[in-house]
């Protein structure tokens, strides 16, 4: 009894603090002068280049079994680029809460796709789950004016979010097949070639101080958040994951109040707190496609 005590604490600490590198992760927005293609590139070429090196050691199989499978990682590696694209633009043109908060709204499209892909009914709880998060993003956009900064990041958070179930619904064909770890090494190298034209094409030049951040965007908040939320699955249940994880937007928001000073308005915390709200309502309940996406880990 003691060692499993001390097996599912352990599992339990791994889980926390890769929740608290993902909501560190959108800060890197406001840290990188890089445009966000940069920061995309950056950090999926140097999280697949850690995520390689952590399946070596841990001796995970990285072969593809047949080019139809090649050909949906790619694909899910592309939307995983859009994803990490329009995330860190959210954060960038408007403030660190309101792109992850926007985000956070990913379970409204879930709601909706899930049936429709998978012919699956449409469950009451997830019809709630949607009315939740729609009403806390209208709380969180200041207003409908689109030449609005904030209103263009929640705009851009809610693309985030789109993507962000897309890709998460995609990875019902393949999670059940391959390791965790070799699906998201596959994801983020792909996304690293999707998002590497883009960078490329920007202007500007990546200093010493911005290369180091987005290797540690890449190697820590990346590829070891990877491994710890893969360690934390063996001995922890998903939806003890996905409650986990329903506190990346508080993190992320806390780590920008101490290191930015943003202070996030009394109506965007409003409308937060019904977005976070939802989300753990949903891992309660037990979303198959929500869980599946948090056992996934692909970045987020």
């Amino acid at each position: 009894m003691p060692m499993n005590f001390s097996t599912t604490r352990l599992s339990l600490i791994q889980l926390h603090f890769s929740v608290l590198l993902a909501g560190g992760a959108g800060l890197f927005a406001k840290f990188v002068e890089a445009s966000p293609a940069v920061i995309t590139c950056g950090r999926t070429l140097f999280g697949s280049s850690a995520l390689a090196v952590m399946a070596v050691l841990i001796q995970s199989d990285l072969r593809v079994r047949c080019r139809k499978d090649l050909l949906m990682l790619a694909g899910s590696g592309a939307i995983l680029a859009l994803h990490w694209f329009s995330f860190f633009v959210a954060i960038r043109v408007s403030t660190v809460a309101i792109g992850l908060l926007a985000f956070s709204s990913f379970p409204l499209f879930v709601t909706f796709l899930e049936p429709a892909i998978f012919r699956e009914r449409l469950r009451g709880h997830d019809v709630i789950t949607a009315v939740l998060v729609v009403l806390g993003l209208i709380l969180v956009t200041p207003n409908w004016d689109l030449s609005n900064h904030l209103t263009q990041g929640v705009l851009w958070g809610v693309f985030s979010a789109f993507t962000y179930a897309l890709l998460s619904l995609m990875s019902r064909w393949y999670v059940r097949v391959y390791p965790t770890v070799t699906v998201a090494f596959y994801q983020q190298a792909f996304a690293a070639l999707c998002a590497l034209p883009f960078a490329l094409s920007w202007q500007g030049s990546i200093g010493g101080r911005d290369l180091g951040l987005l290797i540690l965007l890449g190697v820590v908040f990346t590829g070891l958040a990877q491994g710890l939320a893969v360690a934390s699955l063996r001995h922890l249940r998903a939806q003890s994951v996905g409650v986990a994880y329903g506190m990346e937007p508080v993190y992320g928001v806390v780590f920008a109040w101490l290191m930015l000073h943003e202070l996030p308005s009394d109506r965007t915390l409003c409308g937060g707190a019904l977005i976070c709200g939802a989300v753990l309502w949903t891992s309660f309940r037990g979303s198959p496609a929500l869980k599946e996406s948090r056992q996934e880990m692909d970045g987020i």
